[in-house]
This record gives C-alpha cells, structure tokens and sequence, in this order.
C-alpha cells in the first residue's frame, strides 16, 4: 500500500497553525506524536445538545454537527481500531454549545483538522513535512515447522496481523508431514492473500532451513501472482514474531526495505547498542550525561523516545525542544524513534534519551 500520509493544505507559523488531512492509519500516528497537551485542534465535530424544554424526556437530546476546538488535555490512539481521539475543553464552538465544557474530537481520515501551538518546533515540522512523502509498506512473513507470523510495515513498526503455532510430523511419517505441511503453507497463503489482495505489496519471506524455500515453491505454484511479488528470501534462526524482530535487529530487511522508517530507527538503536557493548566513550545515555555532552558541542546525533516528547509536562518538554535546537545548530541531527517497536523499547530502557557523540568524553 503506498500511503499518501498527511497532506499539509495551510500552514502560517506567524498565526501558530498548521491545517492537515490525514489520509491514511499512519498519519493518525503522526498526529498522535504531533498534538501535545495545551494545544487547540480544531475539527468537525459532533455533540449531543440536551433539550430544554420542559415537555422534553429527560435525557432527551439532539446530536449536531459543528466546527469546534478544545485546548488539548489527552490524546489517545488506538492503533488497533485505527482510531485517534482529542478530548479537551471547548475553546471553539457555535453559539448553542457552550465553551468550557470537556469535549472529544475524533480525527477522521481524509477530513481537515487544524492544530494550533504556542510555537512549532522544528523537530515537529520535520516530522509533518516528511510524512507527506509516500512510503510502500512491505508484507514479511516468518515461517519455520512450528509457527508463521505475517506482519506488515507501518510507520510506527511491525504491524504482526497473525501468528500461529503448527507442530509438522516428523520425517518418520513422511505421508502425515507432507500431508500436514501442504495444510500449514494454504493457511499461511491464506493469511498473506488477506493482506496482498488490498496492497500488492512487495513480500520479504523470512525463514529457517528449507522450510522457507519449499513456500517460495509452493507459492510458485498455487498463486504464481503473489509469487511474482516476493522481493526477497532471507535466512533467520526462528519463525513468527521472534524471526521478524531477528531481521529487523540484524539488518536482512534493508535490501527491500528502500529505508523504510522502522528500519531506519531499529539501525540507529542497533549502533547505540553496539557502541554500548564495546564499551566505546562516544555514546552517552540520561538526560543529564547528554544535555553536558550537548553543552560541549560533542553530539553528533541525539535520539529520543517518542514517549518522552509525547508525555513529558510542558517545562521538560521545552527542554527537550531546547536540546535538539542546540544539537541543529552544532550541525548534529535529530532522531525521534518510536516506543512501538523493540528499538523503541530498548531505547526507553536507556531512559528515552542517547546522545551519539562525535569524540569520546570520559566521566564518572
């Protein structure tokens, strides 16, 4: 599926707004890391208004559409359900319904919604400009002779829409395995023709032994056109979840990948680890240790979590923000990765925040 992710429609920084239309589950994400606590979102909304009339049933009301805002007070994604939602309290809103009141918006694919903030940070509209570039999401599917997992890349991660556990007879009953084999590779298919019939998108087919190459043959032959898809076939240790993680952590994905934004993060967090485990003085983790390292001029890189943007009050945000202006100006990059995935998982382990340093720096 190639997403054509957010659409920026008008943006005037002097007024503090941006006007965007998601078009896609990815952009809703975007927006989750994007609407902080304090701002306003402005949408078309639906509120149910209670009659005042005396002659009305109690409880009785009427439900109408209007152009509202609230002053953001929680956001909450569902990932799942595909589902952003701004509850805060009306700052915006027709006559009939009154301000000051809590309010949810939901923000809905492909219609406009508005967001306002004290001051867009760069980091912020990096985030928005890229997302309005388009990116083909891969299908990966992991199999050996005990489980398969299909997964598909999101944005935000793997997004795994099923896993199953398959025990195939040993080769002493060579009947029964060939028997239970062709069984598990039509469920697999079936699991994969689920997802390709909507997307035709490229297919990685990761494996152990020959297992994952007699479902490359057996595609071949019971649906040559899914077969016509598959970009490439790569060697893991297991099959399901664990297979998929083992790929993105060892770097196999990236020939088919085109620098997709999960691979991108998963390898940034793969070089801290490394540097982590040499031992090497030119990776520093915690707030502290990195606003020093920043202080120096020393960071050539600094990463952090999505979370802790996304959940931090309002000073330490500004903070952060205030980092990652000083990292720019001393010609350093910005990486914010995503907590949905084990990278982001990792990084969070390290307390959210890594500099990559461009020479080392020795303290206690």
């Amino acid at each position: 599926m190639i997403g054509i992710i957010v659409k920026i429609i008008e943006k005037d920084l002097q007024k503090d707004f941006v006007k965007v239309i998601p078009t896609s589950e990815d952009d809703l994400w975007h927006l989750y890391n994007v609407i902080y606590k304090g701002d306003e979102v402005y949408a078309y909304s639906s509120r149910a208004l209670k009659s005042n009339r005396e002659l009305s049933r109690p409880k009785s009301a009427e439900r109408v559409s209007a152009f509202m805002g609230v002053k953001v007070e929680y956001v909450g994604w569902d990932k799942f359900l595909g589902r952003l939602r701004v509850h805060g309290l009306i700052c915006h809103a027709p006559d009939n319904i009154p301000t000051g009141d809590h309010h949810t918006i939901s923000i809905s694919l492909n219609k406009p919604v508005t967001i306002v903030k004290k001051e867009w940070s760069k980091h912020l509209l990096n985030r928005l400009e890229k997302s309005t570039k388009t990116e083909k999401s891969i299908i990966i599917v992991s199999i050996d002779d005990e489980s398969f997992a299909v997964a598909q890349t999101k944005q935000y991660g793997v997004d795994t829409k099923i896993e199953e556990r398959i025990k195939i007879p040993g080769k002493r009953n060579p009947e029964l395995r060939k028997k239970v084999t062709i069984e598990y590779f039509k469920r697999v298919l079936q699991s994969i023709n689920q997802i390709w019939l909507f997307t035709h998108s490229p297919i990685i087919l990761l494996g152990v032994g020959f297992i994952k190459n007699n479902f490359a043959t057996f595609l071949l032959k019971e649906a040559p056109e899914i077969a016509k898809s598959v970009a490439d076939i790569k060697s893991v240790n297991t099959g399901g979840t664990a297979g998929i993680s083992e790929a993105l952590r060892s770097g196999v994905l990236l020939k088919a990948s085109n620098k997709l934004r999960v691979i991108e993060e998963t390898e940034i967090i793969e070089e801290i680890m490394k540097r982590l485990g040499k031992e090497e003085h030119t990776v520093l983790y915690g707030i502290t240790l990195v606003k020093n390292a920043v202080k120096q001029g020393a960071v050539e890189r600094i990463v952090i979590a999505d979370t802790l943007l996304r959940e931090s009050f309002e000073d330490n945000r500004l903070q952060l923000d205030q980092l990652m202006k000083q990292v720019e100006q001393q010609k350093g990059s910005v990486s914010i990765v995503s907590t949905e995935h084990e990278g982001g998982t990792k990084l969070l382990s390290l307390g959210g925040i890594v500099a990559l340093l461009r020479f080392p720096i020795y303290s206690l």
